[in-house]
């Protein structure tokens, strides 16, 4: 298989959870202000949900700039990530619908941590095929720092739903805010791949 393919593949089902999350914003049966706030616990799982998608998907696009060959290594690394970050519309619908509740947002919360461990599982094992390093691997590899933050964040947030569900839910917008802001080593890896 091609890291094209891969990439192509990956992609596909990223833009289909996507897809069914927004589905699940059902319109309101009137047309008033009140009737739309009343959908505000489930536009928020969806914000919230959307943006753990984006980061992953621009992780895993930069992670795949490092792939030269895909064995079956990969694409099985790759596959358990696909489907712990498929199973995020069922737990983001579930939280919204139901106001952020205790155990919906515990169950959030090991969805992310599920999703945290599979990435984190790939990128180890695409960097363990490198014995030579460049700018790109390095900086990746300086986002172990963050991706260690983010598993003991979300295992903490299990137990935290069950008591304070928002705090939780604070602890997810903390990780989306660490991950979000582009790393400027991976951009200048980028950009100087692109010259040569």
């Amino acid at each position: 298989m091609t890291k094209n393919r891969l990439e192509a593949f990956s992609d596909g089902v990223l833009a289909i959870i996507i897809t069914i999350m927004v589905l699940e914003l059902h319109i309101p049966d009137k047309a008033s202000f009140l009737a739309l706030l009343k959908l505000y616990p489930i536009f928020l799982s969806y914000i919230l949900s959307f943006l753990f998608i984006a980061i992953y998907w621009v992780n895993h696009h930069h992670l795949l700039h490092t792939v030269h060959h895909v064995n079956s290594k990969i694409m099985w690394a790759n596959m358990a990530l696909l489907f712990s970050l498929s199973l995020i519309p069922f737990t983001t619908g579930w939280m919204g619908h139901n106001h952020f509740d205790k155990v919906p947002v515990a169950l959030y919360a090991i969805n992310l941590l599920l999703c945290a461990i599979a990435f984190y599982i790939l990128q180890k094992t695409i960097m363990s095929h490198y014995t030579h390093s460049t700018k790109l691997i390095e900086a990746l590899k300086r986002q172990d720092k963050k991706g260690i933050i983010s598993l003991i964040v979300y295992f903490i947030s299990i137990p935290c739903a069950l008591l304070y569900p928002l705090i939780s839910a604070t602890l997810f917008v903390f990780i989306a805010i660490i991950w979000i802001r582009p790393d400027k080593k991976i951009e200048l890896a980028l950009k100087e791949m692109k010259v040569h």
